[in-house]
């Protein structure tokens, strides 16, 4: 990794620790398009394993706002939706990776931001789960289909169980990804490389995330993604 890419991959990755830390989603969105950009060989392994100590800070720091009930439908969906998330990595080019994330980063962010509010049932749990697994498996991108479902609880809520979802569901993932042979030591290299950026994104979160105003954080985090889901395709 030269220079100025870890330069610009990190300064994404504090901010995108930060945003996560806040508002509960946000960090794949930002960091995948960077990394399909600059450097798309670390994906989705780098994505993947820096996501699980922001999430696990999360988990701990709102464990009492913790929806266990629907998160358990939500790994259930999840554990399935891996294997759709591994057979596109083995159907897919680099290019049509690119193609995929920037498409599917669009597609997320507009239907965020129209959604009306709406109280998510078991199936719809589960569906969101499935989303997810497949998504993030391939992309490292699940943060919008659980931001759909969980939008109009309160903030604690959204955070601490979206949280606790990725934690299960990056656990997941990696195994299987390494099982099929997509994890070596070089992509974890630089996901440590980028664990200082994290640390710094999350440690910032700590001092706003129990007053920020998550609506108009999240708009800016959808509009930054379709930005960058513009040029991966451009690019693709």
């Amino acid at each position: 990794m030269n220079g100025a890419t870890l330069a610009a991959v990190s300064m994404a990755v504090a901010f995108a620790g930060f945003v996560q830390g806040s508002t509960g989603v946000g960090f794949a969105l930002i960091v995948a398009p960077i990394l399909g950009l600059l450097a798309p060989q670390w994906l989705p392994v780098s994505v993947l394993v820096l996501m699980l100590p922001l999430n696990l800070y999360v988990v701990w720091r709102e464990r009492v706002a913790l929806d266990w009930h629907s998160g358990a439908w939500i790994t259930v969906g999840r554990f399935v939706g891996t294997f759709g998330g591994l057979a596109v990595l083995v159907v897919l080019s680099a290019s049509h990776l690119n193609l995929l994330i920037g498409i599917s980063t669009i597609a997320a962010a507009l239907v965020t931001l129209a959604m009306p509010v709406f109280r998510p049932g078991r199936g719809v749990f589960v569906a969101a789960g499935l989303i997810t697994g497949v998504t993030e498996t391939a992309t490292g991108i699940g943060g919008p289909p659980l931001a759909l479902v969980y939008q109009h609880h309160p903030v604690a809520v959204m955070r601490s169980t979206i949280a606790l979802c990725f934690v299960v569901g990056e656990l997941i993932s990696l195994a299987f990804l390494w099982q099929a042979g997509r994890v070596d030591a070089l992509q974890l290299a630089h996901a440590a490389q980028l664990l200082p950026a994290l640390l710094v994104g999350a440690a910032l979160s700590q001092l706003v995330h129990h007053r920020m105003n998550a609506g108009v954080l999240r708009t800016f985090v959808m509009l930054f993604s379709i930005a960058s889901g513009v040029v991966l395709i451009v690019r693709a």
